[in-house]
């Protein structure tokens, strides 16, 4: 099987999903099945204006390119693509995008939930709320559940 580079973007401007997945499947014979995940900004029942996320402009990329190498050493995949947000990013707007392409379904669906696993939990990645009413609620927690989704990954 020949070697898979992912690409991984870290961007403030929106992405296509669509556009991004024909990217990786255009011409190619070999993909059985393709896994899209994209990640939304909630309101959070109206009080969200918007997320504002930060980073360490290097790291990030690094780190995402890290366990995506994982992702690659755990399931056979024939492509692959994580595009995340940075900057405000309001409701209803995109923050992150995971596409997994392999030969058949069970490995794609595997990784991309590995991978979103992964970057809700311990990419470099800092969220501040901003509340409609002009509250600023501070960073964003962690959450147990997300914990407890990542650690079954664990090897």
């Amino acid at each position: 099987m020949a070697q898979i580079t992912p690409t991984i973007r870290v961007q403030a401007a929106d992405f296509d999903a669509a556009r991004e997945e024909a990217l990786l499947t255009e011409g190619r014979r070999d993909v059985g099945a393709v896994v899209a995940f994209t990640g939304l900004c909630r309101d959070e029942d109206g009080t969200l204006d918007a997320l504002e996320l930060e980073h360490y402009p290097g790291m990030a990329e690094e780190e995402i390119g890290r366990v995506a190498g994982e992702a690659l050493s755990r399931w056979p995949l024939v492509g692959l693509t994580i595009i995340h947000r940075h900057g405000v990013i309001r409701p209803g707007e995109r923050i992150v995008l995971v596409i997994a392409a392999a030969r058949h379904r069970g490995e794609a669906f595997a990784a991309a939930e590995f991978l979103m696993d992964y970057l809700k939990t311990r990419a470099p990645f800092w969220k501040k709320e901003r509340r409609v009413d002009g509250a600023e609620e501070g960073w964003v927690a962690a959450k147990s559940e997300d914990d407890a989704a990542a650690a079954r990954w664990a090897r």
